[in-house]
């Protein structure tokens, strides 16, 4: 399934959340659907491992600040087994070479490299070692290539080189791996984001979660790569298969945060390795310390990632870091807030209704405070209430796993699951007012003009706001497919697949 959010022309007859409270619209389902689709064979082309040896793989993109990127690869093979070794990441070098024109690199920054295991002393259940994780940082402090690598890697850098980070809406071209023993990656690029403003914004986001690895699959990365985007939220139950999305993250940085498949117990306590060590987030950078919870800047969007299946309470690490995050934010400069995670708090369908109800109470009032818009495409509500200045809140959980599609709500004659049933696992620029969201399911993206569900989400500064309010206008037109918003906010909360479009 595919969800798009772009600004276009107030002329198209769109309903906008003005024209809200709505009354409840159930679209026919396919059940047929409904079946979902097997796990492609690890042999699959799309699978199928293109390298040897030490050279990179799964190559990824994540942004680390505005003028900064994360680059991310694996090395080596993982092993599967009842007795595994694993590798030594010292064997081999992380280094990123790049600059801005084709096959001349005028810098060099250097990484870290690391393994992880999951180890199951249990009978049945094999042990599994990954290959060599690398994250290199490529940001203001990055290392000028020397005189006496550019005399060795003579035609492939660059002499001329300025020590800062990168220029924004700039396209980059790198090479990643050790050059030591020559196993360097083929050259990719990526485009720079805009820096905070609220005149800019990324052309396309794509809001990604519950991807898997099947057929479904498949069709909706397929669909990812044909619209574009320049940046992808995935937000949990993450496809750990970099090589099957490595076409598009490695030219397009993803933000990720954790579901509740990621974390994985194994033995003595040990949860979410997997999770930690294969994924780069700006957890330093936003001041949260913590893989699980993050921010981050896009033009004129703040980005906020919250983790659902650690400790959200009041008290904790998490409900400060977002309190702090959201207080120092400038509206003036980045206009729109959009946060996402796993969990839904607002969800009509039987499966997870109310599953994270705790986590609802000890955070909707904090986010409401700063007016923050979730979209569930459900009216605006605020505690269970309808409320005009509240969440419009959207659940998407039909990326294209393995698991089927759920298809009864909890209003319906006997499918209210009972408090015990739903148990969690725990833990150009247009305007600052109109932002419209576009919803393609998977069989429909490549008819004309083939749309699931439209609105606008309309921006009401004199009504909602709590600060600073700013000047509205009209909507210009604009095309494209995605999500487009500018100065307003939006709060996402996520269970599987969207797409957020900025032009």
């Amino acid at each position: 399934m595919i969800m798009v959010v772009m600004i276009m022309s107030a002329s198209a007859q769109i309903p906008t959340t003005l024209d809200g409270p709505f009354k409840p619209v159930t679209r026919k389902f396919d059940p047929s659907l409904r079946l979902g689709s097997d796990d492609l064979p690890m042999n699959h082309p799309r699978l199928k491992k293109n390298v040897t040896s030490n050279f990179p793989e799964q190559i990824a993109l994540a942004l680390s600040s505005p003028n900064s990127m994360w680059v991310s690869w694996i090395t080596g093979d993982a092993q599967i087994g009842k007795n595994v070794t694993p590798l030594d990441p010292s064997t081999v070098a992380s280094e990123v070479w790049y600059g801005d024109k084709s096959g001349k690199y005028s810098k060099k920054r250097t990484g870290v490299s690391m393994i992880y295991s999951q180890l199951y002393p249990f009978e049945g259940l094999l042990n599994y070692t990954s290959g060599i994780i690398h994250h290199v940082k490529i940001d203001g402090s990055n290392t000028v290539v020397s005189e006496s690598e550019l005399s060795k890697h003579k035609g492939m850098l660059e002499k001329s080189a300025r020590n800062k980070g990168l220029e924004p809406g700039l396209t980059y071209y790198y090479k990643c791996g050790d050059s030591s023993i020559g196993a360097m990656s083929d050259e990719r690029f990526f485009e720079t984001l805009p820096l905070p403003s609220p005149n800019t914004y990324p052309r396309r986001i794509a809001v990604v979660g519950d991807l898997g690895l099947t057929a479904n699959t498949t069709t909706t990365i397929d669909h990812l790569i044909k619209n574009d985007p320049s940046l992808v939220l995935m937000v949990g139950d993450l496809s750990y298969a970099n090589q099957f999305m490595e076409p598009l993250i490695s030219r397009v940085p993803m933000m990720v945060v954790e579901g509740n498949h990621e974390i994985e117990p194994q033995a003595d306590g040990v949860t979410f390795e997997s999770y930690l060590k294969r994924f780069a987030v700006p957890s330093n950078e936003s001041g949260s310390n913590s893989n699980f919870y993050y921010s981050v800047d896009a033009g004129g969007v703040h980005f906020i990632m919250l983790g659902a299946y650690i400790d959200y309470n009041r008290t904790g690490a998490q409900y400060s870091w977002l309190q702090k995050d959201l207080s120092q934010l400038d509206r003036s400069v980045t206009p729109w807030l959009v946060a996402a995670w796993h969990s839904p708090w607002y969800n009509s369908y039987s499966s997870h209704y109310q599953e994270f109800e705790c986590m609802r109470l000890e955070m909707e009032e904090l986010l409401y405070h700063y007016r923050v818009h979730a979209y569930e495409r459900m009216n605006r509500v605020y505690n269970y209430s309808l409320e005009p200045c509240g969440p419009v809140y959207i659940t998407i959980g039909d990326g294209g796993n393995i698991e089927k599609v759920d298809v009864d709500h909890a209003d319906e004659p006997g499918k209210c699951p009972s408090p015990g049933d739903n148990i969690p696992e725990f833990g150009g620029v247009v305007n600052s007012t109109y932002a419209l969201w576009t919803w393609h399911r998977n069989q429909d993206i490549y008819k004309a003009n083939s749309t699931g569900d439209q609105i606008y989400i309309v921006r009401q500064p004199e009504l909602c706001s709590v600060s600073t309010q700013h000047s509205q206008t009209r909507p210009s037109a604009a095309t494209g497919f995605g999500v487009r918003v500018s100065s307003s906010c939006v709060l996402i909360y996520l269970i599987a697949f969207t797409w957020l479009h900025l032009l």
